[in-house]
C-alpha cells in the first residue's frame, strides 16, 4: 500500500487485541467498538473533543463489561483497538456506515469524499485483520475440539435523535435465534434486574448483525449480540454490576 494511504504506523502496533485466547469457556466475546483511539495520521478527523468522546466514536463501557464477563467465565475476548470512526468493524466494506461521513448529528470532515484507495487502505488495515483474527481463533478452537458460541458486546445511548430509550439491555439476533432465545429465557426466569427486550434498540434491519452473520451464521455457531444502555455502565460500579448480571445469564444459557 502506498505510503500516503498507510493507516497505522509501526509504533501503533496491531489493530486487534486478543485476551484469553486459550480460555476454557465455549463463549467467544467480541467487542468491535471498544476504543475511541484514532490513528495518529488522521488527527481528530475535524471533530470536537465532545464528538470524539461521544458514542459516535466508540461504545462507552462495552470493553469493560466484556472484560468482566471474560474474566468470570475464562472466555476469550477479541476487540478492535481503534475507533469505529476510522472503520466500523461491524459493517462490511461496501456499507456507507463502515466509514461514515455523518454519525447522528455530527458531520465527520475526515471521512468526507474518501477515495477508493483510502477506503481500501482502511479496510485492509482494520477490517480484514480484525475478522481474520476471529476466524483464526474459531479455527483453533475447532481444532482443539472446543465448541464456540459467539457473543458481541455493545452499548447504546439513552437518547437517540431526541427520543428516549426505555430499554436497558437489548438481546439481538439475526436469523439464528437459538442462543438469544436461551438468554431471554434465562432473563425471564427470575426477577429481572433490567428492562430487557429482543432486537432493541436495533435489529437486523438496521444492519447491526454483520459480525454475527460473518462468524456465527456462516459457521452454524450459536450467537448473540448484547446491547447495554451506556448510562448504566458509565463507571466501574455500573460496569461490574452489569458484567456480573450478564455473566449469570450467559452461563445459564450455555448450560441450558
Amino acid at each position: 500500500m502506498a505510503a500516503q494511504f498507510k493507516v497505522l504506523s509501526e509504533a501503533e502496533g496491531e489493530c486487534v487485541s486478543v485476551e484469553r485466547p486459550n480460555g476454557k469457556s465455549s463463549l467467544l466475546l467480541i467487542c468491535e467498538h471498544a476504543s475511541r483511539l484514532l490513528p495518529e495520521r488522521y488527527g481528530t478527523l475535524g471533530l470536537s473533543d465532545e464528538a470524539l468522546e461521544s458514542h459516535i466514536a466508540w461504545d462507552p463501557g462495552a470493553l469493560a463489561v466484556a472484560r468482566g464477563i471474560s474474566e468470570a467465565l475464562d472466555a476469550p475476548l477479541i476487540y478492535q483497538r481503534f475507533s469505529r470512526l476510522i472503520y466500523d468493524c461491524n459493517r462490511p466494506p461496501e456499507s456507507t456506515g463502515a466509514m461514515p461521513e455523518k454519525s447522528e448529528v455530527y458531520e465527520i470532515p475526515g471521512n468526507a469524499h474518501l477515495s477508493a484507495e483510502e477506503r481500501l487502505a482502511r479496510t485492509e488495515a482494520l477490517y480484514i485483520p480484525f475478522h481474520d483474527a476471529i476466524r483464526a481463533l474459531i479455527r483453533d478452537r475447532k481444532a482443539r475440539g472446543q465448541e464456540t458460541v459467539i457473543a458481541t458486546v455493545h452499548s447504546f445511548t439513552p437518547v437517540y435523535h431526541g427520543k428516549t430509550r426505555a430499554v436497558e439491555i437489548g438481546i439481538l439476533h439475526d436469523e439464528d435465534s437459538r442462543f438469544a432465545d436461551s438468554v431471554l429465557n434465562a432473563a425471564s426466569s427470575g426477577s429481572p434486574l433490567y428492562k430487557i427486550e429482543r432486537n432493541e434498540p436495533y435489529g437486523p434491519a438496521d444492519g447491526v448483525t454483520h459480525t454475527l452473520i460473518l462468524h456465527g451464521l456462516s459457521n452454524g455457531l450459536r450467537n448473540v449480540m448484547i446491547e447495554v444502555r451506556n448510562d448504566l455502565i458509565s463507571d466501574e460500579d455500573g460496569q461490574g454490576v452489569v458484567a456480573d448480571y450478564l455473566t449469570g445469564l450467559l452461563q445459564k444459557s450455555l448450560d441450558a
